[in-house]
């Protein structure tokens, strides 16, 4: 399990103990987490799951594959850290992970 903090636009804060091998954005949908629509499902064809991954978290979550960023395109307000949440995988190193919603997701 790793807790990963998720916070709305608002900042409203929503912080939740998510299973080793889900992804990020499973753990929202599951939680019914506002912000996270996710609407392919996890599958990286779409851009609803679109997080701002704080940057101390940038080494551990990854960079994102061709597939990925091309899908970004698709977002809104994208920023250097933004990421797809379906798109990172929760390991126990993620422990303490912040992503924060952009204000076109809400």
């Amino acid at each position: 399990m790793a807790k990963i903090t998720y916070i709305e636009h608002n900042g409203a804060e929503h912080v939740l103990d998510v299973k080793a091998g889900l992804s990020v954005m499973e753990g929202a949908v599951k939680s019914n987490i506002p912000g996270i629509d996710a609407d392919c499902g996890g599958a990286c064809a779409c851009a609803t799951c679109h997080v701002y991954v704080d940057p101390a978290w940038a080494d551990k979550t990854g960079t994102p594959t061709a597939m990925e960023e091309s899908m970004l395109d698709f977002a809104e307000n994208v920023e250097p850290n933004s990421r797809l949440s379906c798109q990172i995988k929760v390991t126990d190193e993620l422990d303490g992970l912040i992503v924060r919603m952009p204000e076109s997701q809400h």
